[in-house]
């Protein structure tokens, strides 16, 4: 067959068009593309939730493409198994309890697994504000190009409605930030101040999980920002952790969804 370019342009621009505009309103909006927000977007969406990832970056997966100090493995504790049994990740014991997996094949199946699951994905769109109504409640996000926010461009942004928002974006824990900074006495977690304490995995893992909580009426923080928004220690490229902080935050979302 002959190609013509501009079908090929009105393809793109009309698909992705529609999608966009299919997805201002929504129940679950996960700002980061990390794995943990990765799981809860397979299992969210699994059970009817129609949710959407904004990831900044051209890619998805966070910090576990390169494992540990680049070399392309990770380990993931006992407990968390399950969770790359369903996304079909292969991994191989290396000591009770420890088992290892390699760390390009289990971002590639944990975005595979969300995006099969019916999550939809908007890379390239960063994070710049949320939307707060009544009780200073989060009922949306702001987002932008992501080349616009890196460049510093004057270039005002749109607004997505959404139920609940959930806060995946690492140690930086953006969204937490951007209410502690915007919104009078707002105060998040019981300390009322971010950032991550220094390494500890045996205590980072099990607070990732423990702090993984709606922190403010509407958001709900996982992964290492439930850690940073917590004052929980950072855990290296161990994420069993991780992985479970995301099953947690989409039975948190879930729940809360019913209520609302």
């Amino acid at each position: 067959m002959e190609l013509d370019e501009v079908i090929i342009t009105r393809a793109i621009f009309e698909e992705y068009s529609k999608t966009f505009l299919d997805y201002t309103d929504i129940d679950v909006a996960l700002v980061g593309g990390g794995p943990a927000n990765l799981v809860a977007a397979k299992y969210l969406a699994e059970a009817g939730a129609k949710v959407a990832i904004y990831e900044q970056k051209l890619s998805l997966g966070g910090g576990m493409w390169a494992g540990g100090m680049m070399f392309p493995r990770i380990v993931v504790q006992e407990e968390a198994c399950h969770i790359l049994d369903d996304f079909g990740i292969r991994y191989k014991e290396y000591q009770p309890g420890y088992y290892v997996a390699n760390s390009v094949e289990s971002v590639g199946k944990l975005i595979a697994g969300a995006t099969s699951a019916g999550a939809e994905v908007f890379n390239l769109v960063s994070f710049e504000d949320v939307m707060i109504r009544e009780n200073d409640r989060v009922t949306g996000i702001v987002i932008n190009w992501g080349p616009v926010t890196a460049q510093r461009l004057h270039v005002d942004p749109l607004m997505i409605r959404t139920k609940l928002v959930i806060d995946g974006t690492g140690h930086d824990a953006v969204v937490c930030n951007t209410i502690l900074r915007k919104i009078p006495n707002a105060k998040i977690g019981e300390l009322g101040m971010l950032g991550e304490k220094p390494m500890w995995s045996e205590v980072g893992e099990r607070l990732a999980v423990d702090a993984t909580q709606e922190i403010y009426p509407g958001l709900i923080v996982t992964g290492m920002a439930a850690n940073a928004a917590t004052r929980a220690p950072r855990m290296g490229p161990v994420f069993g952790g991780m992985l479970l902080s995301g099953e947690k935050a989409a039975k948190l979302a879930l729940d809360r969804l019913k209520e609302l």
